[in-house]
């Protein structure tokens, strides 16, 4: 392993990979920041221009851009409240909080170091572990995937707000939603109504533009907010107490991320979302969350970060992409002429270490470039809302217009900014929303699967360890709490009345005032 890390640095180390790996990283932040573009979308449309390129430096490039665009989303989603990739919508719950608070610049300083934390854990286990993680992730097939979404789907009850009814609703209108467009087990169309745009189903991307960008500014406007956002720079400069609560957090991230992140498909939102279900289930502050709690954005970022490194391992040890993106970068590896799977290491070992090495090297571009300017951007804020609300208008606009070159994505994102803004005067929470959008064609496939491979009988879940492992898991997740202070105010209640101290322990009764 040492020889093959040394063997990667001196791969990765060359004047001309260095620069084209700040120039991915660079381009990836910029990407992020336009709404909707994304890191796939970027990568795809930057894939012709490193065909001249040195095969390990284009793809060393391309990476810059994959990591770098999740920073970038990261900075629209605590300033605006605009994702700028799919996997920053968790972070907008807290991050944008922090930003109406006067702590943009912490909640942007925190989320680069979480990510570059996550990024150099994750990728010691990606060195170190890839085959044996590979060849695990194998063993998940439909069964375990079923139980994977409903793992997914336990995290609602952390995002339902003060009320779960509330919460369950909008997760059963985001599944809804879901089955728009053709049928996975039949192939006919499903509420499409004729149109041919809703074939592919409702497009997320748009929807979650809609929701959190326009749903922001139409509701900031109904209040008539006049005054920009305090940006004071010592607000902005994160604290030690944050760093300090921040920690568990951000472990605790990366090592869900990483997990999640080796299963092919799963992706990063899907990492994000659990993750910060977990830490509001495990704080002890959760009052916090939702009110710009900062543990609310290490977590769902560290895991957003790892499980974008851990999409490789599958991609580079396997042949079977992570995720979107890697499924793109899947083909730039075939457009080079090279096979991606177990010979790979041993054939392109200069490639691969070199590849992996460039992680590093990325990252660390990365939090040298934007922790410094966390500040800077935050003070953004100050610009008059008059001024900004227009660009973010026209930037959201443009964004969901550029993902299909099709107005029907522009109508999407008018209607559900409506939404979102009828969801904000009515306190309905969006996030269980969007996770059921996100998760209800994933949900629906894997149980068409489960149902198939058992004719029909869906207890074949049961006849998997891996995925009763993973159901037990989701039950303490969505219970657990519950059941906990369940138990504890009823040990409470017997230790008042029978434990030590109590009536009867043994001590004489007191003696009524005025007897003596």
């Amino acid at each position: 392993m040492i020889d093959n890390l040394l063997l990667g640095f001196e791969a990765a180390l060359s004047w001309q990979n260095l620069g084209w790996c700040f120039v991915g990283v660079l381009l990836g932040t910029v990407i992020g920041l336009m709404p909707g573009l994304g890191s796939t979308t970027g990568v795809a449309i930057l894939l012709p221009l490193t065909l001249a390129m040195d095969p390990l430096t284009a793809l060393i490039m391309l990476a810059g851009i994959y990591y770098g665009a999740q920073y970038g989303g990261t900075i629209t989603s605590v300033l605006i409240s605009t994702p700028g990739e799919a996997a920053s919508v968790v972070t907008t719950i807290d991050g944008y909080q922090m930003a109406r608070n006067g702590r943009a610049g912490a909640a942007l300083a925190i989320a680069a170091i979480g990510s570059f934390v996550a990024a150099i854990l994750s990728l010691a286990l990606l060195i170190a572990l890839a085959p044996p993680f590979a060849r695990w992730a194998l063993n998940f097939g439909p069964p375990e995937n079923l139980a994977l979404m409903v793992l997914g789907l336990a995290t609602i009850v952390s995002f339902s707000g003060g009320s779960l009814a509330r919460g369950l609703a909008m997760a059963c209108l985001g599944l809804l939603l879901g089955t728009v467009g053709v049928a996975i087990g039949t192939g006919e169309a499903r509420y499409t109504f004729g149109s041919v745009d809703l074939l592919s189903g409702i497009p997320f991307v748009e929807v979650m533009i809609g929701l959190f960008a326009l749903g922001e500014v139409l509701h900031q406007v109904r209040q008539g907010a006049e005054a920009p956002i305090r940006a004071r720079f010592r607000d902005l400069v994160i604290k030690g107490s944050e760093l300090r609560r921040s920690v568990a957090p951000v472990l605790r991230g990366s090592g869900l991320g990483f997990l999640l992140g080796v299963l092919p498909g799963s992706g990063s939102t899907l990492a994000s979302f659990i993750a910060y279900g977990v830490e509001k289930r495990v704080s002890p502050r959760k009052a916090e969350f939702g009110k710009g709690a900062i543990e609310g954005v290490a977590a769902p970022e560290s895991a957003n970060n790892a499980a974008a490194n851990a999409n490789f391992i599958p991609t580079l040890a396997l042949g079977i992409p992570g995720g979107a993106t890697t499924a793109v970068l899947l083909g730039a590896f075939t457009i080079y002429g090279l096979q991606p799977g177990p010979l790979l290491f041993e054939e392109q070992p200069r490639l691969v270490w070199g590849l992996l090495v460039s992680f590093f090297i990325g990252n660390l571009m990365l939090l040298v470039l934007n922790l410094p300017l966390a500040p800077a951007f935050a003070q953004m804020l100050r610009i008059p809302y008059g001024y900004l609300y227009p660009i973010i208008l026209i930037t959201s606009c443009v964004g969901a217009f550029s993902i299909s070159n099709n107005v029907f994505s522009i109508w999407i994102v008018l209607a559900a900014g409506a939404a979102g803004f009828v969801m904000k005067q009515y306190d309905l929470p969006m996030a269980p929303l969007v996770l059921g959008l996100v998760l209800g064609p994933l949900f629906e496939k894997a149980l068409v699967q489960t149902s198939a491979i058992g004719n029909g009988d869906l207890t074949v879940v049961f006849a998997s360890p891996i995925a009763v492992t993973v159901l037990v898991l989701a039950g303490l997740l969505a219970f657990g709490p519950q059941l906990w202070g369940l138990v504890r105010r009823r040990s409470g209640r017997s230790g008042g009345q029978g434990g030590p101290g109590g009536p009867s322990a043994g001590a004489p009764a007191p003696t009524p005032a005025g007897v003596a």
